[in-house]
């Protein structure tokens, strides 16, 4: 299927021939995310499906306490510093967006009064502007009123390089201006088809400007209300122990009617996925538990237990092995890892070609994820009829060797191989957790008959998705020869999740390891390719520069793609509501949930 035969479908559906569904099952056959199909639906101007509320608590609290499991424990509550999604989970408690992701990709309003799109008029034809009109009537847990000020400050604040926003790549060029006291003007600097990143989701909670006006830019990490938030959310803050437990408690003035249900949320950090499975599905004495890790028959052999299942969603999120393409082990310029170095072999392309013939995708997925995670050749979730050769997986030690001989690697009478004088010797780090340390063991196994030898570090999770920008044993930091964690893509349109390729985004000290750029590989083709992506107006054509992206990505093996994994929550069968989505914060609607029976 070409950009032409995806146009034709668009226009069925645009004249009535092709139902929305059916083209959007059409597109997931393909290999396209339906939040996807549903971007290139409305880039067409074709209406999103309108979701529909079952919330069905008539009052406000009563709910009791609400018990949330996050085994990696939240670190801090802003949401522009938030590294991991345990983070922004954490703070997505108090903080909102103008508007969320649901489950099939569509637009919901939170604190915006309706969703811009073209038919409205709010989304400028040329894909230069969009302008959101804000809900009235909305206070801060303080009392002080929500207004376009507060959107306009976050704009400013997030932009400034001195604040080191791990989402100033979402606002650093645009320009937002404020309309009136309820409605706000984004500005973009070229035609922009993913107008909906400023503001939404994750990266789109909004800050209250009276308290962290004072905290703008170099003193941005001194913001008192950095650990005691007040927001616009369903839950004011109660108490904070970072890494242990979050505390809120009912906002009787929120926004929305009859809302929140629970009195009291209690988000408990710490221990690990197969016991925060077990308090939920099996005994039944937590809520909801994020991010279950879990090896699939002990997921099945918890859920006959009755009291709980696992809530599988699909989305992008892809578990990988990155290449560091600097020296962790050399510091310049009080840097480990920086720009000024070369890492010793693994730039080398037949190295990196070994390793990619190394790693038992299969193996993975049959012996350890199952019905979690799924053996892939892609970072980004393409379209299988667009895979080329380039982007086959396979398993072949023999094939290894031969690649690493003819490069002029030999074995030596340890066994491992050398060249010039450097050993193939390297340290692959990843959290700690029971499949990733199976998934290290298989990798070692066989990298070991290739003449690779590995030594497996484990970091403890809380520390190695720490936000704390002083810590050497965080992912962004990455300190070793490879890694290996999962990339969340918490938007349904891939641009802000292959960001993380660019050549401005490369993690460094001087960004306070903030970039999103971990591996730090930069391409001047991938970089030109991406800049044309953010203005390409034509989702075809669009989706084709995407295809591309990836494949530089994989031929020239930055990443080695493992398994693609769903989101995996544990949830009460007594909790309603708790639909995830896969390409938002799982608090997406935490302003629904309740508890029936």
């Amino acid at each position: 299927m070409d950009e032409r035969d995806l146009r034709n479908l668009i226009d069925d559906v645009k004249r009535g021939r092709l139902s929305r569904r059916r083209f959007v099952q059409t597109m997931v056959g393909l290999g396209l995310t339906a939040p996807l199909a549903g971007q290139m639906l409305a880039s067409a101007g074709i209406a999103q499906a309108q979701p529909k509320a079952t919330y069905k608590p008539t009052k406000r609290g009563g709910g009791g306490a609400l018990r949330v499991l996050w085994w990696q424990g939240c670190t801090l509550l802003n949401p522009h510093f938030a590294v991991g999604t345990k983070d922004q989970d954490g703070a997505r408690i108090f903080y909102e967006p103008l508007a969320v992701w649901d489950p099939e990709g569509n637009l919901v309003p939170v604190l915006a009064a309706e969703v811009p799109s073209l038919q409205n008029g709010a989304v400028a034809k040329d894909g230069k502007s969009v302008t959101w009109k804000l809900k009235k009537n909305v206070q801060w847990h303080d009392g002080k009123p929500f207004t376009a000020d507060d959107v306009v400050f976050n704009w400013e604040y997030a932009a400034d390089p001195a604040s080191a926003c791990t989402t100033s790549g979402t606002y650093k060029d645009i320009k937002v201006d404020k309309v009136d006291s309820h409605t706000v003007k984004i500005t973009f600097p070229k035609p922009t088809p993913f107008w909906a990143d400023p503001f939404v989701g994750v990266r789109g909670m909004i800050l209250p400007k009276h308290l962290f006006e004072g905290f703008k830019g170099a003193k941005s990490r001194e913001a008192p209300a950095n650990l005691k938030p007040i927001g616009t959310g369903p839950y004011r803050f109660a108490d904070f122990k970072p890494g242990d437990l979050v505390k809120g408690e009912l906002n009787p003035t929120y926004h929305m009617p009859n809302r929140p249900h629970f009195d009291t949320i209690e988000m408990k950090g710490g221990g690990d996925a197969n016991s925060a499975a077990r308090a939920v599905i099996q005994t039944g004495e937590y809520d909801f538990a994020w991010n279950l890790q879990v090896e699939d028959e002990n997921l099945k052999r918890m859920e006959q237990g009755g009291k709980g299942k696992a809530d599988i969603t699909p989305g992008g999120n892809i578990e990988h092995i990155q290449l560091n393409n600097t020296d962790p082990w050399k510091e310049v310029d009080g840097e480990r890892a920086s720009l000024k170095t070369k890492h010793p072999f693994l730039t080398e392309p037949a190295v990196r070609q070994a390793l990619n013939l190394l790693v038992d995708r299969a193996s993975v997925q049959e012996q350890i994820y199952g019905r979690t995670g799924i053996a892939t050749a892609n970072f980004l979730n393409e379209p299988k009829r667009f895979n080329s050769k380039n982007t086959k997986y396979e398993l072949n030690v023999d094939k290894a060797n031969q690649i690493l001989e003819a490069a002029g690697w030999k074995k030596g009478a340890d066994g491992v191989r050398a060249k010039d004088g450097v050993k193939l010797k390297m340290v692959y780090q990843t959290s700690n957790n029971p499949l990733r340390q199976k998934t290290q063991a298989i990798v070692k196994q066989a990298a070991a008959k290739a003449g690779i030898e590995m030594e497996l570090k484990g970091v403890v999770a809380s520390v190695y998705f720490s936000s704390d920008v002083a810590n050497p044993d965080t992912y962004t930091h990455f300190y070793t020869d490879i890694q290996m964690y999962t990339t969340t893509m918490t938007q349904p349109d891939p641009e802000t999740f292959m960001n993380q390729f660019t050549s401005w985004e490369v993690s460094t000290k001087d960004n306070k390891f903030q970039g999103r750029n971990i591996t730090r590989w930069r391409n001047e083709e991938y970089d030109k390719l991406f800049r044309s992506a953010e203005s390409e107006l034509d989702p075809a054509k669009r989706a084709a520069l995407f295809i591309k992206m990836n494949d530089l990505v994989i031929q020239n093996i930055v990443v080695i793609p493992v398994v693609l994994r769903p989101a995996v929550a544990g949830i009460s069968n007594r909790l309603k509501g708790a639909e995830q989505s896969g390409w938002d914060s799982n608090f997406w609607n935490l302003e629904n949930w309740y508890r029936e029976g």
